[in-house]
């Protein structure tokens, strides 16, 4: 007969999965685990940490002002660089089929991290595409709301709120023994805690994506509205809708698979069908994890193909002697293009709203 604690499902990023006996491990299952995710997870590690700690220190020692949205991005590279640390103990994980080799502090303690970072990142993907949306869709409300000091408290109350939604993670995660081996895993699961779980996955996931997808759709269609009224074929706005649509895809292709195996893992253990979510959807996080995994390494990237602002802080933070090197205009941040382009369009847009009231009286 099955143990029970081994058909313990995670529920919490990161994946890892407890182990199942009843679940056939063939050779490419074996490889997998023991040798393809410690090279992709220490693959992850060195690109990413390098990433992010660049990007914070480039955009923290940069020379003038800075822009509201890089009090997001610092805050974003930071969540991820937090987590990217605890990736070595989940390689030596994976390496070992499961088994936790490092006591159970590490083993609460990085859950909670990688809990906290998960929540953390979605919340501040989530602001910075609203602080898009109103710097691009709404400027008047942009110039009365977006403030530093607005901006900094928001970061705050995200990581407050993030520490919070990792509690569960901190309390029900520890090292567990089966069969004489110690694995990082979560008490046995309840009708309520099922619950509590799929509301949290919608309030911090899903309910963002929708945020996000629909601010971003919005700021397309703002862009295409200034692109049919202007009828000039701008490759700058065709650029800046390409590299919209770009963030949009990198996020929900590494978060979207995941998070819905979870969803499915949750509804399967509330209708108690344990045997389908404690083997196929294991499997199925197992996939979808690296995913989500890799978002981490990913952001600082794409902001340094993308954007040039940041382009010019890496590139002047690393290598000082080209400080006043001009690398022309191509490298303009797409925020402050889409500002500029869209500086006469707005008020030309505000201009004939009001000559139609007029009109009309």
């Amino acid at each position: 007969m099955m143990d029970p604690e081994a058909t313990t499902l995670y529920l919490d990023y990161p994946y890892a999965t407890s182990p199942n006996p009843d679940v056939e491990k063939s050779v490419s299952y074996i490889v997998y685990k023991s040798v393809f995710l410690p090279i992709i997870y220490t693959a992850v590690f060195v690109i990413g940490v390098f990433g992010n700690l660049v990007l914070m220190s480039a955009l923290h020692f940069k020379q003038g002002n800075r822009r509201l949205i890089d009090i997001f991005i610092i805050n974003l590279a930071a969540s991820d660089f937090i987590f990217l640390i605890t990736l070595p103990l989940w390689v030596d994980k994976e390496a070992s089929f499961n088994q936790w080799r490092t006591g159970s502090f590490l083993c609460k303690g990085s859950s909670y991290m990688i809990s906290v970072n998960m929540h953390c990142s979605v919340f501040l993907l989530t602001c910075m595409s609203i602080d898009r949306y109103l710097a691009i869709v709404r400027p008047l409300i942009f110039r009365k709301f977006r403030r530093r000091e607005c901006v900094y408290g928001v970061c705050a109350s995200i990581w407050f709120s993030s520490c919070l939604l990792g509690l569960p993670t901190l309390l029900f995660r520890d090292l567990t023994f089966i069969d004489d081996k110690p694995y990082c895993t979560d008490q046995k699961l309840t009708f309520t805690r099922l619950t509590c779980s799929l509301g949290i996955l919608i309030f911090t996931f899903f309910a963002p994506l929708v945020s996000i997808v629909t601010c971003y759709c919005c700021i397309t269609k703002k862009l295409y509205a200034h692109y049919k009224q202007s009828g000039k074929h701008n490759k700058k706005v065709k650029k800046s809708i390409k590299i919209i649509l770009i963030v949009v895809a990198a996020f929900v292709v590494s978060w979207l698979p995941f998070n819905i195996f979870k969803l499915l893992a949750i509804v399967a253990n509330l209708q108690q069908e344990l045997y389908l979510s404690s083997a196929f959807f294991q499997r199925c996080m197992e996939v979808s994890g690296p995913l989500a995994f890799a978002n981490s390494c990913v952001n600082p990237i794409i902001y340094y193909i993308f954007d040039g602002y940041i382009r010019r802080a890496i590139v002047h933070f690393l290598c000082p002697c080209l400080k006043n090197y001009d690398f022309g205009s191509s490298t303009e941040t797409s925020d402050s293009h889409l500002s500029k382009i869209l500086s006469n369009f707005v008020p030309a847009e505000d201009f004939l709203r009001r000559r139609k009231r007029s009109v009309s009286f």
